[in-house]
């Protein structure tokens, strides 16, 4: 019986009594017969292929699938027929030129499509265009279907798994979109091949296939391993061909598989974004994208279904604007208009992630502090790789206060469907430079790249995760270890989130150790964003900007500043704002110790990256420890033309002691008070008791690390 995909025939009674009943139900309902009637009100066009992504061929496919998805919907809730024919000549036009197309003009990657530059909007158009197909079924003629089915569905599902089976099997975002695409495929057509294929891969083994997507692609706490960005886009195909598959072969218990993964999938989506709901720009990823796009929309409604409406996301949904018009949408829908006004507020907390399908490839630490509206968020990942939109920046990390970026990651160079921009695909930047290690806030050793930026090396290796504890707002820690990104050096990175108990304000304690036989030259980038204040150290600024290297992504930074030799030991200080707040990084120097000043740019004839500024602290050494401070600090009131606090509370940082055991810093505030943090180096067990020496004095304590305030 059809409808069968998102929408099964059972639930479209309740959904037309929803559509009087619920205002978000409806409104979400209009949007799409807008869509509808839009498309109704103008000729058919169905044009050869021609144009990369932005381009009018490319457009005009997309704004095609998801016009039968929308007419489909509207056929379903109105019986109106002029909706259902719609999709009929639409698809029978589809029918008639998908047979005649090779490989698209614009073409560039292994996987190429037929309608699309890419195989992977193929898949999206098949998902949707299905839908439509499905909710008009049983209003098309044996031979209108036979046409349709034989026409458009079927040369592109063989397409997928035949001309370009082994992409069809990569455990990949990919994979994900091709087996929704061929299963529900696979179920409109009563295609047992098809359906096969999608849940089982190409052998049938579960090596490929939706199935092992699930198993793969998730820790099992829900985290992605491409990354937070990339997550909100396979959330897509996961939960509408999940729902496909419950609607047909519900013995399968798909939503509660791996215990009930695709629930926790969703729950660390959405925790993976800032205060404003964008996600966290990790690996390849756009910053422009939030919480609202269309795909949590979807995820948020059919979780819903299935695992009870979630009451801390109806305040999503209420930003979100719209539902799925579905069994799930609908309780949605009816859960927002009971809770009325009284939303709870979606509480975005500190945890710790484990990456790789049994959690064992590393992971990535969120620690927060303060209120959910004026928060601080310190991301520490030393995750794997994340496929082939991974990055090379084992150990990084980036900041975010109060909504704004303190320390950034550049994510992608990218300008997504723009055609100006080479098609709206990657630009060759992103592997020049955004994907490089030194565009990351971490280690970069002889400026290279972890793993020689081989993406088959750093697939074999990940991120050890090496203590963490986040149960106490006021002080959060963790540590990592990365032994294998760079030949013959050990990295160990500690970082501590804490609030001073003075001023109130969240610091950041970041401890760096690296351990080699030979000597090395080390670069810590901090990417920060906003307008340079003030430095403690004297620089110099040459006439004539050169690249800072000539590869590795270092020939995308201008030198711009070199700050002189210290004499003696002791601290730089860099502080810059940023809207009202004035920030500093307060970093441990000695005699050897560069400070590079520079910025994105350089060897970019096309404009295409963003001109921000870094510090680098380079060192010369074989054992070097960088122990730095980030803070935040006064306040600018442009209106009020008034300024406070505008210099660092801190007055040093050092390294007391760092040996095999143990690494000791401490941090001294100009306002009074010390911090001090001990490191267990060799045993990190709960149990474990540690003694050093620091200045003639035992320091003493148990477990991986001790905090303490005097």
């Amino acid at each position: 019986m059809h409808p069968a995909l998102l929408i099964a025939a059972a639930d479209v009674p309740a959904l037309r009594q929803g559509l009087t009943r619920y205002p978000l139900l409806e409104k979400s309902y209009a949007a799409l017969r807008k869509t509808a009637d839009k498309a109704l009100a103008s000729p058919i066009v169905v044009p050869v292929p021609k144009d990369p992504a932005g381009g009018y061929t490319h457009e005009q496919h997309t704004r095609n699938y998801y016009a039968m998805q929308a007419a489909g919907i509207s056929y379903q809730m109105t019986r109106d027929v002029k909706y259902a024919r719609f999709v009929r000549d639409m698809l029978l036009e589809y029918s008639k030129l998908i047979p005649t197309l090779k490989n698209h003009p614009e073409a560039k990657s292994s996987s190429p499509g037929r309608l699309f530059h890419q195989a992977l909007n193929d898949c999206n158009w098949v998902v949707y265009s299905i839908q439509g197909y499905d909710a008009v079924y049983e209003t098309l003629t044996p031979a209108e279907r036979t046409k349709i089915e034989n026409g458009a569905f079927r040369p592109l599902c063989n397409f997928f798994t035949q001309d370009l089976k082994p992409w069809f099997d990569l455990v990949h975002n990919h994979g994900v979109w091709a087996a929704a695409a061929v299963g529900m495929t696979g179920y409109a057509l009563h295609d047992d091949k098809l359906i096969n294929l999608a849940l089982h891969g190409s052998a049938g083994t579960d090596k490929s296939g939706f199935l092992a997507q699930l198993n793969g692609l998730f820790s099992p706490e829900g985290y992605y391993t491409e990354g937070p960005y990339y997550s909100r886009y396979a959330l897509s195909p996961f939960f509408m061909f999940a729902q496909a598959i419950d609607n047909n072969q519900p013995a399968l218990k798909i939503f509660q598989y791996r215990d009930k993964i695709l629930q926790k999938a969703l729950n660390s989506s959405l925790q993976l974004t800032n205060n404003d709901g964008r996600y966290y720009p990790l690996n390849d990823a756009l910053k422009e994208k939030d919480w609202t796009t269309q795909e949590l929309v979807g995820a948020i409604s059919i979780a819903a279904e299935h695992y009870g409406v979630d009451p801390t996301m109806l305040g999503v949904v209420q930003l979100q604007k719209k539902v799925l018009v579905s069994a799930g949408g609908l309780e949605v829908a009816k859960a927002l208009q009971a809770a009325g006004k009284n939303l709870p507020e979606f509480q975005r907390v500190s945890q710790v992630y484990r990456d790789g399908a049994t959690g064992a490839e590393g992971g990535l630490a969120v620690l927060r502090t303060g209120p959910q509206t004026d928060q601080t968020s310190l991301l520490f990942k030393y995750t794997a790789h994340g496929l082939s939109h991974g990055h090379y920046d084992k150990l990084g990390i980036v900041l975010y206060d109060k909504g704004r970026e303190v320390l950034q990651d550049y994510g992608a160079v990218r300008f997504l469907n723009v055609e100006a921009k080479e098609g709206g695909r990657y630009l060759p930047e992103t592997h020049s430079f955004a994907s490089q290690t030194v565009a990351h806030n971490t280690l970069v050793v002889d400026e290279a790249s972890n793993f020689g930026g081989r993406e088959k090396e750093a697939e074999e290796h990940s991120g050890k995760a090496w203590f963490a504890s986040i149960a106490n707002a006021r002080v959060q820690v963790a540590s990592a270890k990365a032994d294998d990104a760079y030949p013959g050096v050990a990295m160990q990175r500690t970082v501590a989130l804490f609030t001073d108990s003075l001023s109130q304000k969240p610091l950041v304690l970041d401890v760096l150790r690296a351990q080699s036989a030979t000597e090395h030259q080390y670069d810590l980038p901090f990417y920060y964003q906003g307008q340079l204040i003030s430095t403690s150290f004297a620089y110099d600024r040459p006439a004539n900007q050169q690249p800072l290297g000539p590869k590795n992504g270092y020939q995308h930074l201008w030198r711009e500043a070199v700050g002189k030799p210290v004499r003696t030991p002791g601290v730089a200080t860099l502080t810059w704002l940023s809207g009202p707040q004035f920030y500093s990084m307060t970093t441990a120097t000695d005699t050897a110790t560069h400070l590079v000043m520079a910025r994105i740019g350089a060897n970019d004839p096309k404009f295409n990256l963003r001109p921000e500024p870094v510090l680098l602290v380079r060192e010369k050494a074989k054992n070097q420890v960088f122990a730095s401070v980030i803070e935040a600090h006064g306040e600018f009131n442009p209106t009020a033309e008034t300024a406070a606090g505008s210099h660092s509370n801190v007055r040093s940082v050092a390294v007391l002691y760092d040996g095999a055991d143990a690494t000791v810093v401490e941090v001294q505030l100009a306002r009074g008070g010390t911090y001090r943090l001990a490191i267990a180096n060799q045993d990190a067990a709960p149990g474990a008791s540690h003694e050093v020496r620091v200045a003639g004095q035992p320091l003493r304590w148990q477990g991986p690390y001790v905090f303490r305030h005097f």
